[in-house]
């Protein structure tokens, strides 16, 4: 999901620096709720380091091809969501993407900005879908398919959109755009069917994690009903 270098130019990458602003204020609120009390402190900061080797993990490790106006990458939102909540995630993919740019892609920083966006404004996104079919009371290893799914479709489909966006801000409307644009969206498909069945297998190997839910590693929520 990587905007190209060149998609957006000039002065319209000031666009940028604000959308990032603002997705990082969203990622600050959803760790802020992740966080009762100073002791969940170092458990939210181990949380976060997982999350952003995972993320490092999934640019730099996993597949990922470019098609249309991207890069078709695994990055496995509403898993690292239903692993680490909201807050750690969000810190994960921040980090991850600026650690895959620093020491991989220098020529994607100019475009951290998009990027950071396109990875944050998706989550946040997710957490609030999650309140809306997940009832209180329900650990995350108890969810089943079409609710895993729905958060991968979110997640996935949230990125898209941004992809769509700055790539429209920054090209306009044209036909071989719009194809672009397409192409890149239909390939993203496969992650959308890929995701929801990693999110079961991992849930499912967390459910037998008796120590889950006191190692700090994960959220309390993975394995412990709210």
């Amino acid at each position: 999901m990587h905007i190209e270098p060149g998609v957006v130019n000039g002065a319209k990458i000031l666009l940028s620096y604000g959308t990032a602003l603002g997705a990082a204020g969203l990622s600050a609120k959803m760790a802020l709720e992740n966080l009762r009390g100073l002791t969940a402190l170092p458990a939210l900061a181990a949380r976060s380091v997982l999350a952003t080797a995972a993320v490092f993990a999934f640019f730099q490790v996993l597949p990922h091809y470019p098609v249309g106006v991207s890069e078709v990458h695994f990055i496995l939102g509403s898993t690292l969501f239903l692993l680490f909540g909201g807050g750690a995630a969000s810190v994960g993919l921040a980090l991850g993407l600026l650690l895959q740019g620093l020491f991989f892609a220098p020529l994607d920083l100019p475009q951290y900005g998009m990027n950071v966006t396109t990875l944050l404004v998706p989550l946040w996104a997710v957490s609030l879908l999650a309140r809306k079919i997940i009832a209180p009371g329900t650990a995350y290893t108890d969810l089943g398919y079409g609710q895993t799914l729905a958060l991968s479709a979110a997640y996935q489909g949230g990125v898209v959109a941004w992809v769509a966006f700055w790539a429209f801000y920054g090209q306009g409307f044209g036909a071989a755009n719009v194809v672009a644009v397409s192409s890149f969206g239909a390939a993203y498909m496969l992650v959308v069917a890929i995701e929801p069945l990693v999110d079961l297998l991992v849930l499912g190997a967390a459910k037998g994690w008796k120590g889950a839910a006191k190692s700090g590693l994960v959220t309390p929520r993975l394995v412990r009903a709210d």
